[in-house]
């Protein structure tokens, strides 16, 4: 997209050290909920800025959702009946866990409050006023977000919406497994 910042920063790895984030990796360790460190990127360096910034934030949740809709399809081919099953214990529950938690990565990562992805896509589809203004925000994204969470209306909500996208993505799955009789 041009933007050379990720790169410069070391980021386009699949080396897992170069993307830990120290608080993030002691609050996965100690709570079970943790964060890596967030890939950085400049949109002014975007041939299209909005349109790079909009691409970009939707990246994240978009593989989420693809990984999960695989999840299904495999589900729904029944990797339970497959010869190799025996050799992967369990393998229909880590489909199932794997359709789950993308889902719930997905649409918790498109909640507009900053760090998140949702914000960054918001902030592009925002007028320039109205997207500096959002903007002002970002250093209480965190603390929002942690509010947000401990009131129990996050969680709430971010489970709503995981069970429609998950619904439609398993509809969609199971009409492609009909197609093939399966």
């Amino acid at each position: 997209m041009g933007d050379p910042t990720p790169r410069l920063a070391g980021r386009l790895t699949l080396e897992p050290w170069a993307h830990l984030d120290p608080i993030g990796t002691l609050m996965l360790v100690f709570y079970r909920f943790g964060w890596a460190k967030p890939v950085p990127i400049n949109p002014r360096n975007f041939r299209d800025p909005k349109r790079g910034l909009l691409t970009v934030s939707l990246a994240g949740p978009g593989s989420n959702f693809v990984l999960s809709f695989l999840a299904a399809l495999l589900l729904s081919f029944r990797v339970d009946t497959w010869p190799f099953v025996g050799v992967i214990p369990h393998l229909h529950e880590i489909m199932w866990y794997i359709f789950i938690l993308n889902l719930w990565f997905g649409v918790f990562n498109l909640i507009p409050v900053p760090p998140l992805d949702g914000s960054k896509v918001l902030m592009a589809l925002l007028p320039g006023r109205q997207a500096f203004a959002f903007s002002r925000i970002e250093p209480y994204g965190p603390l929002i977000l942690i509010l947000v969470l401990l009131s129990g209306v996050g969680t709430a909500v971010i489970g709503g919406l995981a069970n429609a996208v998950g619904t439609v993505i398993w509809n969609i799955t199971q009409i492609i497994a009909g197609l093939f009789g399966l």
